[in-house]
């Protein structure tokens, strides 16, 4: 019986369990629902932290980082409308199109000023 146990050792040939993969299954499944379950209780635990937090935050009349950095940018972009080193802001809608009109207009006006013979070349 012991060179049976020393075949199996050395990567011999070994006796298959039929429901092994069914057992495997079920570890799975349990390994998910272990991690899940850990996941809701910590999910649990932190609504109650923040709960707690903001009872805190509220009797101190303390805000909350993300409040601070939003006012914070506002006051920023506030201070910044007089600068001159304010950042560019986006072209309204319909100023290019009256730089269009003026390139036009400038064109039509050193248009006027050339010789007939090239006026009528330009406006070809």
């Amino acid at each position: 019986g012991a060179t049976k146990d020393m075949g199996k050792m050395l990567g011999g040939d070994e006796e298959k369990d039929p429901d092994a993969a069914k057992k495997e299954e079920e570890r799975q499944e349990a390994l998910r629902q272990e991690e899940e379950e850990r996941k809701a209780k910590y999910a649990k635990m932190e609504a109650e932290r923040e709960v707690m937090r903001q009872g805190i935050r509220d009797k101190y009349g303390i805000k909350k980082k993300e409040e601070k950095e939003a006012e914070a940018q506002a006051a920023l972009e506030a201070n910044a409308e007089g600068s001159l080193t304010r950042p560019k802001k986006a072209i309204p809608p319909g100023c290019g199109d009256e730089e269009e009109e003026e390139e036009e207009s400038i064109l039509d006006t050193v248009i006027k000023y050339l010789p007939g013979p090239l006026q009528d070349m330009f406006k070809k």
